[in-house]
């Protein structure tokens, strides 16, 4: 089976050996309460309320959301409008932290007697899609369709992020105790945990892991950019193609990030809902980068401090990887559940755009066969039959088409001006 096309990157996973380090409570955590694909949630609590760790402290009656919970004790201080790094606005709340961490009467284990009991169980861990992506974890485990492989994405292909490697390294057990709790729930016959070939010590030990389970298939695949992203994990895993318009269940598959699968193992045991994230550190604006364990809410800023990054220097903070990551508009926003990773850079070169020579570079890379050059050309003169043609919304935003054009155009930019033209059915 011949593997999907991508690019060459340096990987520069300069933390894959640095445990991951616990941040010190902060007095003040700002918890948006929109933070996975879906509804936002209202919070269900008012200012000058007290409240404890693992409390849910929003929600909402909207199918396709997921709650939101505090990772700290303290008393609600404010409850505000917050715009996201997409533009997008909701509820924030703004908690003052006693230092006590008192863990709420809410937090117990989830009683667990069949499917349904399961997803409704995943449903109030708040659990997204880890990777980035957001996906409400519940939904995912909830398809119509019959479902016969679950692949657990540990590609973790982007540069610098090894937050998903530590779990591997870390929490391996969890790992395979997830995926065989998850393959029960859902009688799921087997699964493939699909690593990149750049992480050689968690295939050696996933590997001895699952020698004597023949559910479970570890894949190793090749180290090639964008091998994270799911419609390619499931065609170089599988050799299944999921369609245009169509979900991964619908060719039988569920695709799970790596930490997602080891969260939910854990959360089944303890009780304790999505209220930390792993993030990696990392920059040439960074003086000592690292895998830091935070609540969500932490202010990026404090994490930057912690790492001993030169703030004023900074010219570029990302929020996730260099290839899909979003630029952050404040240094202090928070640390939200889908963060991974936050790269700060003292230098930016905004290369000049030049007309498009016609290479067809940017036809080679990209892993889905799409024409980056045809659909920048149909989105000028605003072409919508042109643009459905030629397939534009199966762009999944890797980036590899801007990444190697010579002309520095912005075509991954330009696919996701091109989709909104499009009139949703």
């Amino acid at each position: 089976m011949k593997k999907l096309n991508g690019i060459k990157l340096k990987h520069r996973k300069n933390t894959e050996n640095s445990s991951t380090v616990d941040f010190p409570v902060p007095s003040k955590v700002t918890i948006p309460m929109s933070m996975t694909m879906g509804a936002p949630c209202q919070p269900l609590v008012k200012v000058g309320d007290t409240v404890a760790v693992g409390q849910m402290i929003g929600d909402t009656d909207a199918a396709f959301s997921a709650p939101v919970h505090s990772g700290v004790s303290g008393k609600v201080t404010a409850i505000s409008d917050y715009r996201n790094a997409m533009g997008t606005v909701c509820k924030m709340i703004e908690i003052e932290t006693d230092g006590l961490q008192t863990i709420s009467d809410e937090v117990k284990p989830p009683v667990v007697t069949d499917k349904e009991s399961f997803v409704k169980a995943v449903r109030q861990s708040g659990a997204c899609g880890l990777g980035g992506a957001g996906f409400p974890t519940h939904i995912k485990l909830n398809p119509k369709a019959d479902i016969d492989t679950l692949i657990i994405n540990a590609a973790e292909c982007e540069p610098y992020i090894t937050a998903d490697y530590r779990e591997m390294i870390e929490n391996p057990q969890d790992i395979i105790n997830g995926i065989n709790m998850v393959k029960s729930q859902l009688g799921i016959k087997s699964a493939k945990l699909a690593i990149e070939a750049n992480k050689p010590e968690a295939i050696k030990n996933f590997t001895a892991m699952a020698e004597n389970d023949d559910t479970i298939d570890i894949i190793t695949l090749p180290s090639a950019y964008p091998q994270g992203a799911e419609k390619v994990i499931i065609y170089n895993s599988t050799g299944r193609i999921v369609n245009e318009g169509s979900l991964p269940a619908d060719a039988g598959v569920i695709v799970m990030n790596v930490s997602t699968v080891a969260f939910l193992y854990r959360y089944m045991q303890t009780g304790m809902p999505l209220v930390t994230r792993r993030l990696t550190i990392d920059g040439n604006a960074v003086g000592e980068p690292k895998n830091v364990r935070t609540v969500i809410g932490t202010s990026f800023r404090e994490l930057l401090e912690f790492c001993k990054a030169d703030i004023p220097s900074i010219k570029k903070l990302i929020a996730g990887g260099p290839m899909m990551g979003m630029s952050v508009p404040d240094i202090d926003m928070p640390v939200v559940k889908t963060s991974n990773a936050l790269l700060a850079f003292n230098h930016y070169d905004e290369r000049k755009t030049s007309n498009c020579i016609r290479c067809g570079r940017c036809v080679r890379v990209c892993p889905l066969g799409l024409m980056p050059a045809d659909i920048d050309r149909a989105y000028k003169i605003r072409n919508i039959e042109e643009l459905k043609q030629l397939k534009v919304m199966l762009c999944m935003n890797c980036g590899s088409c801007t990444y190697v054009c010579p002309a520095n155009r912005k075509l991954a930019e330009t696919n996701q001006l091109a989709k909104a033209l499009i009139p949703r059915k």
